[in-house]
């Protein structure tokens, strides 16, 4: 009896591999699973952690999995649940007998083989904690005497487990350790000219080229983002657990806030590149190549340094350069304003985004399949989607249809997380993107003044201030 067919891991996640419609069965509804239209609705807590079981004949749907393991951490630690998969499974399986039945066994045996690889392949950070790795070994040593091919297995499976929390501790690492030098080059202002720094034009004068290592950083980070990371984000008290939040120690959500932290520093990296030239014609030529670089990451399908970039020539000290822009041939900013514009829940991007994700499914080459979202736009949707229902209903059950719309979104992003770049990295550039001072606030307002003169009493006044407490100048 060969392993359960299952789909490979990517398509439970795409939107039409995505299916919800869970197979109901008389013992189903009996088992204490609620079903609407062949929908499974609602349903306690225990009924879903025995549907998520395997038996000799029965294994759960990819989609059924996927939003479980998910969501289930909003009620019980990984660990914890792992811990009761594995004792019903002794439980029914008879797996503490003194004598097993190995022709049993052996049907059972490879579909909680592939329970457990799924879930590490999904959601390996879980396995970070030894607890987790304890009650693996302890299943597979249960039933491995039963098949020699099951060691075999619990090896590949630690092996391939092992590599990739390498790889995401070790991307993890690069991140800390750009960020720390970083933090360090936070300058405020220093005089102009001289320049402060190589600008970014020295660096890279093709539009193209920045936009494609853009998509790089960008698909770099997004990939060490669990699909947890969604859903801790929001972990409130468990009204049926009055004791603890689920990850009281811990948010597990570094990769998450380091991602917003990067969508950050490129608005302050834009607008400091904006404001550092002393003469306007320069200033001009650097908006009018960031124009450029949003346009093109806009037809790569990376909305998320679109966005960026959108929002740093939008920042007061930008935009108040109105002799600097009196130069720039506009037309093109304001197409791609118009797309980013926020009316509407922004409409006209949701649309380009859902043209972005369709052209991904029916995509050739890796780079039609490029989907890089606006990445706060999409939590915030999964923080009103979390908000906005109940996890529980009044009679305690988990309110699983809203878990599988939840699913359906960190599905979605898990799929575009997933693209290989198809542009050659460039380490210039891409240092230089994570590496190059940026101003404060206070310094892009200084910077801006000394390029323009302060039109009015506020600013003439703020410019006062800013110059003595920067540069200790009355």
């Amino acid at each position: 009896d060969g392993m359960p067919q299952t789909l490979s891991s990517t398509s439970m996640f795409t939107p039409c591999g995505f299916s919800p419609h869970l197979h109901t069965s008389k013992e189903d509804e009996q088992g204490g699973l609620i079903f609407q239209d062949g929908n499974l609705t609602s349903a306690s807590l225990d009924a879903l952690i025995q549907h998520l079981i395997p038996t000799t004949d029965y294994y759960p749907e990819k989609a059924y999995i996927f939003t479980f393991l998910l969501s289930s951490r909003l009620f019980i630690e990984p660990h914890e649940l792992l811990s009761r998969v594995c004792h019903k499974c002794i439980e029914q399986q008879r797996l503490d007998d003194p004598v097993l039945d190995k022709a049993r066994i052996r049907k059972f045996g490879p579909k909680i083989l592939q329970l457990l690889t799924e879930w590490t392949e999904t959601f390996p950070y879980d396995f970070q904690e030894e607890r987790m790795i304890g009650h693996l070994k302890d299943m597979i040593h249960r039933i491995a005497p039963c098949d020699e091919a099951y060691w075999k297995k619990m090896n590949q499976l630690l092996q391939t487990l092992n590599q990739k929390l390498a790889t995401l501790s070790h991307g993890q690492e690069g991140i800390v350790k750009i960020s720390a030098a970083v933090s360090d080059k936070l300058v405020a202002f220093k005089t102009k000219p001289p320049s402060i720094q190589r600008e970014i034009l020295s660096v890279c004068s093709d539009p193209y080229t920045l936009a494609q290592q853009l998509t790089h950083v960008e698909l770099e980070r997004l990939s060490h983002i669990g699909p947890e990371e969604f859903v801790q984000a929001f972990v409130h008290k468990d009204p049926l657990d009055g004791t603890k939040t689920c990850f009281s120690e811990q948010k597990k959500t570094s990769n998450l806030e380091a991602y917003v932290k990067w969508f950050n520093r490129l608005c302050y990296l834009v607008a400091t590149e904006i404001c550092m030239p002393a003469k306007k014609k320069q200033r001009a030529q650097v908006i009018e190549f960031f124009i450029d670089v949003a346009r093109e990451c806009f037809n790569i399908g990376n909305f998320n340094s679109l966005m960026a970039i959108i929002s740093g020539m939008n920042m007061s000290p930008v935009s108040r350069l109105k002799k600097t822009w009196s130069k720039v041939k506009t037309a093109k900013f304001f197409i791609l304003e118009h797309q980013m514009d926020p009316t509407g829940n922004f409409y006209n991007y949701r649309t380009a985004l859902r043209g972005a994700a369709h052209r991904s499914l029916t995509a050739h080459s890796n780079r039609e399949k490029i989907v890089i979202p606006f990445f706060s736009l999409l939590i915030k949707d999964i923080y009103f989607l979390n908000e906005g229902c109940a996890n529980r209903l009044p009679n305690g059950h988990v309110n699983f249809e809203k878990f599988l719309e939840l699913a359906k979104q960190v599905g979605e992003f898990i799929t575009w997380k997933q693209v290989e770049c198809p542009f050659e990295q460039d380490p210039n550039i891409i240092h230089y993107l994570h590496t190059a001072p940026i101003f404060t606030e206070d310094g892009l307002y200084l910077a801006s003044y000394e390029s323009e003169s302060p039109e009015n009493q506020t600013e003439k006044d703020r410019w006062k201030s800013l110059r003595s407490t920067i540069l200790g100048k009355t």
